[in-house]
């Protein structure tokens, strides 16, 4: 993958709708221009977005941007898991079958 190589994804969960730009970084994560941390107060939120990363074991590898609209934060939380899986589906498509298997 080129370090210059943006991925865009859409994620949705019920009526929550993520688009998300998946960038090679440090592994910030920033929801509607607020931190991860900021924008769910909920540790099991935090978790959910992180899931992707931590099974194909690529935590602090990327950045990711996300714009997140309608639905409660739980919806907001699986519909941004959903866009980070299939933005990591298009940076590598051999993920694809251990994403696929956990359900994301």
């Amino acid at each position: 993958m080129n370090s210059e190589t943006v991925h865009v994804a859409t994620g949705r969960r019920k009526s929550a709708v993520a688009r998300i730009r998946l960038s090679p970084g440090s592994g910030q994560v920033q929801i509607n221009k607020r931190p991860l941390e900021d924008y769910f107060g909920r540790a099991t939120s935090r978790m959910v977005v992180q899931q992707p990363f931590e099974l194909v074991e690529l935590v602090g590898r990327f950045d990711v941007h996300a714009n997140v609209r309608g639905g409660g934060l739980s919806a907001q939380a699986a519909a941004i898991r959903h866009g980070i899986t299939r933005a990591l589906m298009l940076s590598d498509g051999q993920l694809r079958p251990a994403l696929k298997k956990a359900g994301y």
